[in-house]
Parts: C-alpha cells; structure tokens; sequence
C-alpha cells in the first residue's frame, strides 16, 4: 500500500494591521506625593498637639473631635495616594 503525502498548513500571517495604535499620554503626576506626605504629616501633628495641650489647641471649641479631624487628614492622604503611579 503506498504512503500518502502529509500535507503541510501554511503558516499563520495575521491581517494587516487596520488602525495604527494609539500612544497613551500619561498625565504628570509629581504633586501626588508631596500633598500625601504633607497630610499625612498634618493629620499626625493635629492629633499630637492635641493630646500634648491636653486639648487646648488647635481648635478649643472642637474637643474630642479634632482626633477625628487628625484621622480626616490622614484619611485624605490615603485618598491621594490612590492616584500615585
């Protein structure tokens, strides 16, 4: 019985290219750490002068609520921090 012959595929070329590919722009993102560094820094500083005037400063009229003015800065230095890249 003879052999047949194995046919060989063609080898894959993909279709001309359509569209050109666009370059994507990233944006100058340099003022993301410094504003985080620095509300990091300002949250952490209101919260200890708080407790170290035992609650005179910075705001009297706040009281116990300017921890949570504190957290709010450190919490926006988080919230900036997302947008490092």
């Amino acid at each position: 019985m003879p052999k047949s012959r194995i046919r060989k595929k063609a080898d894959f070329t993909p279709p001309p290219a359509a569209k050109q590919a666009t370059s994507i722009k990233l944006t100058n993102r340099s003022w993301v750490a410094p504003v985080m560094l620095a509300l990091f820094a300002i949250g952490l500083a209101w919260i200890v002068v708080f407790y170290v005037t035992d609650g005179s400063l910075p705001i009297k009229s706040l009281s116990n609520w300017n921890i949570v003015v504190g957290f709010g800065f450190i919490a926006g230095g988080f919230g900036v921090s997302t947008q490092w890249k």
